[in-house]
């Protein structure tokens, strides 16, 4: 004869059962975002095909970095591993496309201990972000970033010679309350490959009004600092980076590639969209 054993229910969770869940993933979450992704560097690698790029210089390798909103004591950590990676990497170029300071420009002799290091075969260079202008004006910055050995670009260009082709490194002023001027910062020969360094990503609307930009460089937005994680989406979205806020655009012939950056502002936090270095192949031939 069978016993049969009754089976027990399956446990029900309580409504008290599930707000504690909640709050504890919550809890978990913002002790993640707070103290964990604000330092854990991504590296983040993309071939970009670019019209305008000459054949022989197909496989150039350009880094990016911006938005480092450095406090020494704690951004050391991560902005020495982007400089090391940097150092890692055998980039032809490195571009810095500002916000260097948060709220005071005494923190650049510190962060350019870390940035003076980076290492590349044709240069380092950096433009103005908003906070730069706003807290240190461009004579403060740019003198601390040419003492570094970085050439720092307001509404300037500068020509290199890669295997032997012309390539323009043009970087202008910060857009917010700044002084940016398209017409002088790329004052260069039509047929001259250019690289744009702006730290605002919409003003690319204005300077390829100008002319074809092969590869606009910029920051500004953090990828939103904070986002919605599977679908990537950025809830809070700033002046002048509404548009673009990360990875690569194309408009025309013309292309932007925006990084997340590597610090944060306001709150230290950062919730699926970690600190990134960009490294960044580019292609010549016609665009994808």
């Amino acid at each position: 004869m069978e016993t049969s054993i009754p089976r027990k229910s399956p446990r029900v969770l309580s409504r008290r059962g599930a707000l504690r869940l909640i709050a504890a993933g919550m809890a978990g979450s913002f002790a993640h975002a707070r103290w964990v992704e604000p330092s854990l560097l991504s590296i983040t690698r993309r071939e970009i095909r670019c019209r305008q790029l000459p054949p022989a210089l197909d496989g150039l390798r350009v880094g990016l970095m911006a938005d480092f909103h450095f406090h020494p004591g704690t951004d050391d950590e991560v902005v020495q591993a982007a400089v090391s990676q940097v150092n890692r990497e055998n980039l032809d170029l490195l571009a810095l496309s500002g916000d260097f300071a948060d709220h005071d420009g005494a923190v650049l002799g510190p962060l350019m201990e870390h940035l003076g290091k980076a290492n590349t075969a044709h240069g380092v260079f950096a433009v103005m972000g908003n906070h730069d202008g706003w807290c240190s004006g461009p004579h403060l910055t740019s003198r601390s970033f040419e003492k570094a050995g970085i050439s720092f670009l307001i509404n300037q260009h500068s020509q290199l010679t890669i295997r032997g082709e012309t390539l323009a490194i043009a970087g202008t002023d910060f857009v917010w309350h700044g002084k940016p001027d398209p017409k002088k910062t790329l004052a260069i020969r039509a047929d001259t490959p250019v690289i744009a360094l702006v730290h605002e990503p919409d003003y690319f609307d204005e300077m390829t009004r100008h002319r074809d930009i092969m590869l606009q460089l910029s920051g500004h937005t953090h990828g939103g600092q904070c986002r919605v994680p599977g679908i990537g989406y950025a809830p809070a979205k700033v002046r002048f980076g509404k548009k673009y806020i990360e990875g690569e655009y194309a408009r025309d012939t013309s292309k932007i590639f925006v990084t997340r950056g590597v610090g944060t502002t306001g709150l230290r936090v950062r919730f699926a969209c970690p600190p990134e270095l960009a490294v960044l192949t580019l292609r010549s031939g016609s665009l994808a």
